[in-house]
């Protein structure tokens, strides 16, 4: 990877970290589904109007708002209402790179290197040192919501990746289009329209805040730049990067939302960046793994 597309893989992972923080602000006011739902349609609307009509089929737009927006948000959403904590949460959630590798294998025939698996092998190590060290504080049922989160984000990603959008900003805001009218549906019948109009009428500016930020930064911004990543280099390249996430977002929920470091969360975070630094450097020194149709922009497009 160049060197510039890496600052961008940790970048996007600080957003998302310092995101989960957001999304506890959020959902201290909205119904999980109800946040997700004006999530989506903030970052569809007003931008679906501008950015003109998608250059993918449009099957595999539905299958990323089904699988991003609707199924990984609003799992993730619920078991952070039920009680997962913002950190914990952007930890749990990294298992996402598990699925992700699985799934490109089996569906995308790509061929992660021994090495890069090894790396990932560790970091997932790192995701379970931290879950350990949290004990009978965690909620079991919160828990099984992000880890079916974590599946959907995987599912996602290797759609992105068959996608093979060159817009990625266009991309997502058309992925959001489609995942708003499920979502307000869902929100209507699961949280019901009284509980939704409460919170509508009594909002703060912090709840508009939030809406705001994870719309725009996380949804728009955030997933833009992950798809271009995933289309350049491979879905199971870049699945590893997410593993940084919940550095940043134990960081920043410790810092903003006075969430416990403990000495498991310092030794899993230190396994999680040396799992993905391995990974890296295999990737650069051997190409062992690389997936074919990441060789160039023009190839790939071709060979789709």
């Amino acid at each position: 990877m160049k060197p510039r597309d890496i600052a961008l893989a940790v970048g996007v992972a600080a957003l998302w970290g310092v995101n989960f923080v957001v999304i506890r602000v959020g959902l201290d006011h909205f119904p999980p589904l109800l946040f997700n739902a004006l999530r989506f349609t903030l970052a569809a609307v007003p931008a679906v109007f501008f950015v003109g009509r998608p250059r993918v089929p449009w099957r595999w737009i539905l299958a990323v708002a089904l699988a991003l927006g609707v199924a990984k948000f609003s799992l993730l959403f619920a078991g952070m209402a039920a009680g997962m904590p913002a950190g914990l949460s952007s930890l749990v959630l990294q298992s996402q790179a598990i699925f992700t590798v699985l799934l490109a294998v089996f569906l995308l025939k790509e061929r992660p290197g021994r090495r890069r698996i090894a790396g990932l092998a560790v970091a997932a190590v790192g995701v379970v040192v931290v879950a350990v060290g949290v004990g009978d504080d965690l909620p079991g049922g919160a828990f099984a919501l992000v880890i079916a989160a974590a599946a959907a984000w995987g599912l996602s990603n290797v759609a992105t990746r068959k996608a093979g959008a060159t817009d990625m900003l266009r991309f997502m805001v058309w992925v959001s289009a489609l995942a708003s009218p499920w979502l307000i549906l869902l929100s209507l019948l699961v949280d019901g329209p009284a509980k939704d109009l409460e919170a509508l009428r009594e909002v703060t500016p912090s709840a508009v805040f939030a809406v705001l930020f994870v719309a725009g930064a996380a949804t728009l911004g955030g997933f833009a730049a992950w798809g271009h990543l995933i289309s350049r280099y491979g879905a199971s390249t870049i699945a590893p990067f997410a593993m940084l996430v919940p550095l940043f977002g134990i960081a920043s929920a410790a810092l903003l939302l006075d969430e416990p470091v403990r000495p498991t969360d310092v030794l899993g975070g230190l396994l999680v960046i040396g799992g993905v630094l391995a990974g890296l450097v295999s990737t650069a020194s051997t190409g062992v793994g690389q997936d074919p149709l990441s060789e160039s922009p023009g190839r790939a497009r071709a060979a789709r």
